[in-house]
C-alpha cells in the first residue's frame, strides 16, 4: 500500500514565519507596554508632567463618542436671567472652587494640586461658552473620569444641571445682576 505524500506548496512555510514573526513582533510590543506602565514609566503624580500624546488622543476621543448624541439635546429651561441666577448660584457653590469664578483671584490650592488642571470656564478665560449646552450638561451631570470632575447627578436636581449649564454656554454675555452673583 502506498501512503500518499502531502506536498506543500512553497509560499506555505514563508507565509507562516511572515505571520509568525507579526505575532511576535505585537507581542514583543505588548509586553514593551505593559512593562512601561508597570515599572513606573508612566507619570502617575498628579504635580509635574504633561498628558502623554496617546492618553490626551484616547481621552478625548472617549469623551467625544461618550457626549455624542447628548451633545445635541437642547435645554429643556430659557436662557432668561432668573435661571441663568440661579446656575450662578450653583456655580458659585459647587464649581467655582476648581474652576474659579469671574474676575477672581488665580485658582485655589485644591485646582493647583489637580492633573490636568481644571480650565477656568469664565471670561476672559474662553470657557465653554462654545461647546453645545448638551455636551456642558452631559459633564456636569456625569463627570469625567481621571480629571477629577465630578458627577453631580443626584446632588443637583435636572433643573440645577440645566441651569448651570445655561450659566457656562451664557457666561461671555452674562447680565449684571448674574455677574454680581458669581462674585
Amino acid at each position: 500500500m502506498r501512503t500518499a505524500v502531502l506536498e506543500r506548496p512553497e509560499y506555505v512555510i514563508p507565509m507562516v514565519n511572515f505571520l509568525l514573526g507579526i505575532a511576535v513582533g505585537i507581542a514583543a510590543v505588548l509586553v514593551a507596554e505593559f512593562l512601561f506602565f508597570t515599572q513606573g514609566g508612566m507619570p502617575v503624580s498628579a504635580r509635574n508632567g504633561q498628558p502623554m500624546p496617546l492618553e490626551r488622543f484616547v481621552t478625548g476621543r472617549a469623551l467625544q463618542v461618550a457626549t455624542g448624541q447628548d451633545a445635541k439635546r437642547p435645554s429643556p429651561i430659557p436662557a432668561d436671567a432668573p435661571n441663568l441666577l440661579a446656575g450662578a448660584k450653583v456655580y458659585r457653590e459647587n464649581c467655582a472652587l476648581c474652576h474659579g469664578a469671574p474676575g477672581a483671584a488665580p485658582r485655589s490650592p485644591v485646582a493647583q494640586g489637580m492633573f490636568p488642571r481644571p480650565p477656568k470656564l469664565m471670561p476672559p478665560d474662553k470657557g465653554v461658552s462654545d461647546d453645545p449646552v448638551g455636551e456642558t450638561y452631559w459633564k456636569v451631570k456625569n463627570g469625567i473620569r481621571l480629571t477629577g470632575m465630578p458627577g453631580f447627578e443626584g446632588a443637583l436636581t435636572d433643573t440645577e444641571l440645566w441651569q448651570v449649564s445655561l450659566l457656562l454656554l451664557k457666561s461671555d454675555q452674562l447680565p449684571d445682576s448674574v455677574k454680581e452673583t458669581l462674585r
